[in-house]
């Protein structure tokens, strides 16, 4: 993860650098294969070459991420999780606790839906 140490000391709150730590320390232990790296200054994992799921910081949450076909799939999830959505990003507020289950089921769901993908992104439409 020495990828992502940069970005991980430059968070100035301990218990918010925490939390994205133990984030990004789940997502590389349960998916090893993945790839690591920082794009538009926050970290990216990738598989094969192709987007899989990435996050960023704003002051009430933590941005995931993973394309809007995930979150369109799992919209159910999301409510039932208490976060919230909008077309590219699910919100995970500061205040509640991970819902690790639920990032697994975008991770996964990337995984499988864009095993034969060549390229970065989805198409737009997707």
């Amino acid at each position: 993860m020495d990828v992502f140490k940069d970005f991980i000391t430059a968070i100035e709150d301990p218990e918010k650098r925490q939390r994205v730590t133990d984030i990004l320390t789940f997502i590389h232990t349960t998916y090893p294969q993945l790839g690591m790296r920082i794009a538009w200054g926050c970290p990216h994992f990738t598989d094969h070459g192709t987007f899989i799921f990435a996050l960023s910081l704003a002051s009430a949450h933590i941005a995931v991420t993973p394309e809007s076909k995930p979150l369109r799939v799992f919209e159910a999830d999301i409510k039932k999780a208490g976060y919230t959505a909008s077309k590219m990003i699910l919100r995970l507020p500061w205040t509640k606790p991970v819902d690790y289950a639920l990032l697994s089921k975008l991770i996964d769901y990337n995984i499988q839906d864009k095993k034969d993908l060549t390229s970065y992104w989805r198409k737009p439409e997707e």
